[in-house]
């Protein structure tokens, strides 16, 4: 017999039933009847005088003794004692005994003028009693009916059950079935189950068939502790079970899946001549066919034709049901037309579950054949039949056939129920269809079907899986308007969805609506918290929910630490996700792969390849099944470190074991070979790949090509290439963007691009990587027209960026082609791709590299001066001043800059720029002093010239003659002769002339003969 827990029986040792001594039957230990007796001990009648004179009442005037007893003074004289002696008076000459109908009538018309007191527990039971040896069960369950409900107590019902019958001297056990009948009726089968069990101490038991009802209520109601108690009181006072006993037992047995124990009652019935029937095998078959023993269930039907007993249509029907699910509905189909053609007829519950069973096994078409079948054979479909089939078709997504069943239901005259809705809503958001959904949820309501919190909670799920939490918040708000309590099943996708898209803040404020609700958050809104906390670095709030989950009982899972140890690791705080893996295994929390994974790829960052090795014995010693994706992880994090030898000794590990070594480990390994530049022992692994039954994927290549290529041997990664093709791989954007990217490093354009133009032949997108790569070679290499057709390429396939466009500015600024980069800023600004601020600088810093950083100017008047976009050209002349003034352009550059202002006419630009560099504490160099000094001179500015010429003095700038003479020789040729004179003698003056030099003679006679003229 199986072990148990306990029901609400007491243990036999403290039990105690309070039974006075029947020689002496007194109702003084009942409180009510105490008091009463001690409030009349002086004055009170006597209880037996008073219960004289109803009897005689009774006895004369039995037809209409109400009207007698109200006009007299006896229902101010009565009281439970003396209801007590009624009951219990015995007959005599002068005084008859009562008919028990009678004293029944008398006492409940009494009752009222006892109150508040009762009538006592013997009075109860002694007519009772009475009852019963009439025959008046029905009249004695209604009698002990009011017992139970005034006195509670089973014990102090059954004693005084007990002193009535011995008072009596009736032994019949009636009003024992009666007893444990009524509290059954009532409701209490628990409690009628002790009353059974205190029996055994008085000796006395209730009926085989009492106890053989009582068996099966129990059953029914799950209590398999007292069922079994009741059982072992049976075999102890002797009471011999019959058919219907072992029945319930083999039910019983099978409830609990001791089928052996079940088996072994057959046995006994056969030991004890106990006649088996179709009913006991039924029990054992349905049970067998409810756990999915099929095969043994089938055993048991030929053995019960064996012993000529026919199998019913209950037989059928249970085997049909085990066969539906353990999917095996064709045999299932079978078996129906076996029954059909015994003469039994299927009723709508073997259908049913034969169409469940198909739609459980996505074979919809015999589902339909099946329910055709069946209103041919004049069985109609029920509403569960209806369910069952659009419960499959929502689950396998054949919505629209759901649909279209939920319009037949209602025309065979079957209303969906709410249950009906939610199985087709939910199906809707399986297949991501929010608007049917919601459209079908608008219809329940016009039905007037009133949407339940599970509808909500499938809703709300479903909005979340689609990223839509916040609009599945406003449903919680409608349904909690509507007076449905939102339960754990409603919040926690809520929270789950926030976290999911990255509003833990919202999640947060969710589950504190929850709490503040009284509702308890499950483990799934703890780890959903814990996870969405630790996943955006929040780790403390993390903690703090990890301890008050655990505070309220509720023990964290290998999810709960996984997401803490992530979150732990993601801050970089490598100690405690090291602390609560040691939490996890010292609470017997195993841990999974991934919290292993994690803690392996940190160890691998920090370079601590001890940790590693003991992490990995670790998983070793707990028996943990590394798989090939374990053996990846380190064998990749090892070869990306060029750490071969220990991947190496992994590799063995992992033969050592009897496994395979997959693809990806063997990728590992060739893409870190190739790293350490061990081509040949790349080469080795393919080899060794094949010969292990390994076939090498494109990822394998790629590795070995980015290896070749790495290391400049272009024409055996073109080799290895054409060896793909001869295999019949496809290359992928990866393949094709190594080998262009190894082509533009060792300077052979051409075949990068022949390569980016097979690649588009073959299908393939290049992606931003390619043009990156393309561009870097177009730089180095200088090549113009390339450069122009890629560009063109990138705004073609939507790559365009002026990242892209800087790359190519500065590799040909560096490389001092002027004009080519000018071409390309042309194509640039003509397409509308703006310059920024890097743009600039690239020019600058090229041309720098290039040691022509006086061309700086050149560059930016020609592009003020481009028609190709005018608004761009603009930008780029706002853009260059912005960072002039900001301080990004060398001060040596805007200097250089000042003299080709000046020439272009452009002095405003020319001071600006001068009081810039002043403005930064530096000075001017002295040709731009000296070509201002020549605008000023040519605007008729003179003073402001010959103001530079002190603030160069000022400075200690001191030009020389040369350049006094081309200052000179321009104003003079130009006209400006009174400028001329004014500007010479002031040179004379400050000494950057002397009069004796032959620039000074020069210049004198370059003004005698303008004079003479």
């Amino acid at each position: 017999m199986p072990v148990v827990a306990r029901g609400r029986l007491r243990p036999a040792a403290q039990r105690r039933l309070p039974i006075p001594p029947s020689s002496a039957p007194s109702f003084a230990s009942h409180p009510t009847t105490t008091t009463t007796n001690a409030a009349c001990s002086s004055s009170a009648p006597d209880p037996d005088a008073v219960a004289a004179e109803v009897a005689t009442l009774l006895s004369r005037c039995s037809g209409d003794w109400r009207l007698a007893v109200s006009s007299s003074d006896l229902p101010s004289r009565l009281s439970p004692a003396a209801i007590s002696s009624l009951i219990r008076r015995p007959s005599s000459s002068s005084s008859p005994r009562l008919h028990p109908k009678l004293l029944l009538d008398f006492f409940y018309w009494s009752c009222p003028h006892l109150a508040p007191s009762a009538p006592a527990p013997y009075a109860f039971a002694h007519l009772a009693v009475s009852l019963c040896a009439c025959s008046l069960f029905n009249l004695a369950n209604g009698l002990l009916l009011k017992m139970i409900r005034a006195y509670p107590s089973p014990p102090v019902v059954l004693a005084s059950i007990y002193r009535a019958l011995s008072d009596s001297g009736h032994r019949s056990p009636a009003v024992l079935d009666v007893l444990v009948d009524t509290y059954k009726k009532s409701g209490r089968v628990q409690d009628a189950a002790e009353v059974v069990l205190l029996m055994k101490d008085l000796g006395v038991a209730p009926s085989l068939r009492c106890c053989n009802a009582l068996l099966k209520d129990l059953l029914r109601a799950g209590a398999m502790a007292l069922l079994w108690k009741v059982h072992e009181f049976m075999v102890g006072v002797g009471i011999s079970p019959d058919v219907y006993t072992y029945s319930t037992l083999i039910e019983a047995y099978c409830k609990v899946r001791d089928f052996d124990a079940a088996k072994k009652m057959l046995v006994e019935m056969r030991e004890r001549g106990c006649g088996l029937n179709t009913v006991t095998y039924n029990v054992l078959i349905a049970g067998l066919c409810r756990s999915g023993a099929v095969e043994e269930a089938f055993g048991f039907k030929k053995e019960m034709e064996d012993c000529g007993l026919v199998p019913d249509g209950f037989t059928y029907g249970a085997l049909i049901n085990g066969l539906s699910k353990s999917r095996r509905s064709n045999e299932a189909k079978v078996l129906l037309d076996e029954m059909s053609c015994a003469g039994l007829r299927p009723n709508v519950i073997v259908y049913a579950n034969l169409i469940d069973g198909f739609m459980r096994e996505g074979n919809a078409d015999e589902a339909f054949k099946t329910t055709k079948e069946m209103v041919t054979a004049g069985v109609q479909p029920n509403k569960i039949t209806y369910d069952n089939i659009v419960r499959g078709l929502c689950k396998m997504g054949l919505m629209d056939r759901a649909s279209l069943l939920l319009k037949q239901m209602v025309r065979d005259g079957y209303m969906p129920d709410t249950i009906t809705y939610n199985v087709i809503i939910e199906g809707h958001f399986r297949q991501h269809n929010k608007k049917d959904a919601f459209r079908l949820l608008s219809e329940m309501r016009n039905a007037g079907i009133l949407p339940n919190v599970y509808t909500y909670s499938i809703m709300i799920h479903g909005l979340c899986q689609s990223g839509e939490s916040e609009k599945a918040s406003d449903l919680v708000e409608e349904m909690t308007a509507k007076g449905l309590k939102p339960n754990a099943f409603v919040y926690a996708p809520l929270i789950s969805g926030h976290c999911r898209e990255g509003n833990v803040s919202l999640a947060c404020e969710v589950f504190d609506k929850m709490t503040k609700a009284n509702v308890l958050p499950d483990l799934y809104c703890y780890n959903s918290l814990i996870i969405g906390l630790s996943k955006v670095g929040r780790v403390e709030e993390s903690t703090k929910y990890f301890a008050q989950m655990q505070e309220r009982g509720l023990l964290p899972n290998e999810f709960t630490y996984s997401g803490l140890i992530h979150g732990c690791l993601k801050t970089g705080d490598l100690e405690n996700a090291e602390q609560l893996l040691q939490w996890m295994l010292d609470t017997g929390v195993k841990p999974n792969d991934a919290i292993y994974i994690d803690i392996l790829e940190s160890y691998f960052k920090s370079d601590d390849l001890e940790k590693v090795s003991s992490t990995f014995k670790s998983m070793l010693d707990q028996g943990i099944m590394l798989d090939n994706r374990i053996y990846g992880i380190l064998i990749h994090n090892l070869s990306s470190s060029g750490n071969m030898e220990a991947a190496f000794r992994v590799l063995s590990e992992i033969e050592k074991n009897g496994s395979v070594p997959d693809v990806h480990v063997y990728s590992s390994l060739i893409s870190g070979l190739c790293k350490t530049a061990d081509k040949e022992k790349a080469f080795d692994i393919l080899d060794e790949m094949a010969k292990k039954g390994v076939e090498p994927n494109i990822v394998c290549y790629n590795a070995l090509i980015d290896g070749l290529c790495k290391s400049g041997d272009i024409s055996c990664a073109r080799y290895v290439f054409n060896n793909v093709l001869d295999k019949g791989l496809v290359p992928n954007c990866v393949t094709y963007t190594t080998l262009i990217d190894g082509s533009c490093k060792v300077g052979d354009i051409s075949n990068a691009f022949d390569l980016y133009i097979e690649m588009l032949e073959s299908g393939i997108t290049p992606d931003t990587f390619v043009y990156s790569v393309l561009t870097a070679g177009c730089s180095s290499a200088g090549d113009l027209e390339q450069a122009v057709f890629l560009i063109g390429e990138m705004f073609l396939r939507g790559h365009a960026s002026i990242s892209s466009f800087n790359n190519l500015v500065h590799g040909f600024c560096k490389r001092g082609k002027l004009q080519e980069t000018l071409k390309l800023l042309h194509v640039i600004m003509g397409r509308g791709i703006v310059p920024n601020a890097l743009t600039i600088e690239n020019i600058i810093g090229g041309l720098g590299e290039a040691g022509k950083l006086s061309e700086v100017h050149t560059i930016f008047v020609e592009l003020q001066q481009t028609k190709a976009s005018e608004s761009a050209a603009h930008h780029f002349s706002s853009l260059f001043m912005d960072m002039i003034n900001q301080g990004q352009i060398p001060l040596n550059v805007v200097d250089d800059m000042i003299p080709a202002h000046c020439k272009e006419g452009n002095l405003d630009k020319a001071v600006m720029l001068q009081d810039v560099i002043v403005a930064k504490g530096a000075s001017l160099g002295c040709s731009s002093y000296l070509a201002i000094m020549d605008s000023l001179c040519r605007k008729g500015k003179l003073s402001e010239a010959l103001n530079l010429i002190k603030e160069m003095e000022e400075r200690d700038i001191h030009p020389s003659e040369k350049q006094c003479l081309i200052l000179l020789t321009n104003l003079h040729t130009s006209g400006f002769i009174e400028e001329y004179n004014v500007v010479f003698d002031n040179m004379l003056c400050h000494k950057w002339l002397q009069k004796d030099s032959k620039f000074c003679n020069s210049a004198g006679d370059n003004l005698e003969s303008v004079n003479a003229e």
